[in-house]
This record gives structure tokens, C-alpha cells and sequence, in this order.
């Protein structure tokens, strides 16, 4: 719903502010980036068009690379350096959103307010609520320039990795590394009601992928099965339209249930990689939307 907010706003304050994004069909899937059309006169035209290959790319560095640094340096050395690159990161995602309604002078204060407090308070609910929005504005940016075919077979591709990251204890590894620093770029779901108000910092959150899964005060959903579902939606609202966003947009929350469904009854709680059956559900969507709608 807050996606659907932002994207409303998005072509408005391009135009407002003379940002040139060039046409795309939406059927186009663009492997590698191509020289851009010159602007019209008086546009300022955007840094670039995304394309699969950069993408895959700078996913692959980020993955790798962090992996590395985990098994080098200790996290106890990291933690500050995480904190600091996570506050400005939701500070970028606050300001993102601010900037459709408010002038830069109101919403860098704000954006930078948000960042503070995130970094002194760490609380379950406002790491939720700041991630979800920096995640919003991550899809509302790069879903303007990605088309919804490129963007579908960008979420199938991360889903592949998804599953393997998974499967053979990658992404748990990952998980358990970042929570001894208490930071995740996840969503923190408490059981209790209490716990929405809990501080990260509690050692608890050492232990949020480990023991029984009935044990565990806490479940986690990455922030990646979110926001590249709202890449996707992102992108089929600016190449379709609000009807075939709103599909794509309901089969992947779709896909979002099954995966959970498929982690109580078949795994019995253990770890369950998300992505997959959203993306899938999102690719049927995106077919229906190909060939019903258009």
C-alpha cells in the first residue's frame, strides 16, 4: 500500500523537476545497458536505464564480499560500521519518500531525524517500520527504470540463489553473523506483543535463527522477499498500469503466504527461502497480466 502511495507521486515529481526517463516497452528485457536517447531541451536526463547484467553484478559483489568480511573480521568490529551505513541508508530511504510531498529543506531534517533514532534506539517496531520504507523507495526508484520483463526474470534469478543460499546454510550462516551485531536487513516479527518494543540489542537477538522453531520469541523475513516484489510491482505499474500492478502485487503476497504454509506444514519451522514460490506466483501473475489484460 505505501508502494502504491509513492509510485502514484513518482512521474508527477519527475516531470516537476524536468528528469527525463525515456520510454521502454514493457515487454523489452534489457541484458546490459544501451546508449540513451539525448533529453528533449530542458530535461535533465536520468543517470541510466536498468539493465539485468549490472544488476546481477553489483548483487553478486555485495553477496560475496560480504561473506568474506564476515569470516575475516569479527563483528564485534563491525558493529559500529554496520549501524552507520544502516542509519544512512534508511535516512536515504526517508528521504526518498518525503521528497514527493515536502521540499528538500523539510525532508532532509526529517530524513536525518529518522536515521538518528533508528541508530540510538534500535527498537523491533521502528527497525520494521524504517526498513519497510527504505525497502518502498528502493522499489519506487529502480522499478521506474527496469521493465517488468527484466524485473521478472531479475526476481527469478535472486530466487534461484534464494533457495541455495538456504539449502546449503549460506543465508543461515549470513543471518546468524549479522544478528551478533544486532542488525538485519530483515523484518523482526515478534510472537508477543511486548516484543515490538524490545531494543535489538538484547543478547536474545544472538539466537534468532537457532533452536526449535516453537522456541524462538522472534521469526525473521528478509528484506530482499519483500523489496524485490516491489521492484516488480513497481515496474509493471509504470509499464501496464495500477490494475496489473495490483495483480502482481496480490499473487505475490500470494506467494509470500505459500511460502509460509510450505515452512509449517514441510519443514516444521526450519529455515524456508521465500522468494521462490513468489516469484513463481509473481511470473503466473505476470503472464495473466501479458496476455488477459493487454
Amino acid at each position: 500500500m505505501v508502494t502504491f502511495l509513492v509510485i502514484s507521486r513518482e512521474d508527477e515529481f519527475l516531470q516537476d523537476n524536468h528528469i527525463y526517463i525515456p520510454p521502454q516497452s514493457p515487454e523489452e528485457v534489457l541484458v546490459w545497458p544501451q546508449p540513451l536517447p539525448p533529453a528533449p531541451a530542458g530535461e535533465t536526463p536520468a543517470p541510466a536505464v536498468g539493465s539485468l547484467g549490472p544488476i546481477l553484478i553489483y548483487f553478486s559483489a555485495v553477496v560475496i564480499l560480504l561473506g568474506v568480511v564476515l569470516s575475516v573480521v569479527p563483528v564485534s568490529a563491525l558493529r559500529l560500521l554496520l549501524r552507520v551505513l544502516f542509519a544512512m541508508l534508511f535516512s536515504w530511504g526517508i528521504f526518498i519518500i518525503f521528497i514527493f510531498w515536502v521540499p528538500p529543506i523539510a525532508a532532509i531534517p526529517i530524513a536525518v531525524a529518522v536515521g538518528f533514532a533508528w541508530f540510538f534506539l534500535l527498537r523491533v517496531w521502528l527497525h520494521n517500520l524504517v526498513l519497510m520504507l527504505a525497502i518502498v523507495s528502493l522499489g519506487a526508484v529502480f522499478g521506474r527504470l527496469i521493465t517488468p520483463w527484466t524485473a521478472i526474470i531479475l526476481v527469478l534469478a535472486l530466487a534461484v540463489y534464494d533457495f541455495l543460499a538456504v539449502r546449503f546454510g549460506y543465508m543461515i550462516w549470513i543471518t546468524k553473523k549479522l544478528s551478533e551485531s544486532s542488525i538485519l536487513p530483515a523484518f523482526i516479527i515478534p510472537r508477543y506483543l511486548s516484543g515490538w518494543i524490545s531494543s535489538l540489542k538484547q543478547s536474545d537477538f544472538n539466537k534468532l535463527v537457532e533452536g526449535k522453531s516453537f522456541e524462538r520469541d522472534y521469526s525473521i523475513l528478509g528484506g530482499g522477499d519483500v523489496g524485490f516484489p516491489l521492484l516488480l510491482v513497481s515496474s509493471v505499474y509504470f509499464g501496464y498500469g495500477l490494475t496489473e500492478a495490483i495483480l502482481i502485487a496480490g499473487f505475490s503476497l500470494i506467494g509470500l503466504v505459500c511460502a509460509y504454509w510450505i515452512q509449517a506444514v514441510f519443514l516444521k519451522g526450519r529455515p524456508m527461502p521465500a522468494l521462490p514460490p513468489i516469484a513463481v506466483l509473481s511470473l503466473i501473475a505476470l503472464f495473466v497480466v501479458r496476455f488477459y489484460f493487454v
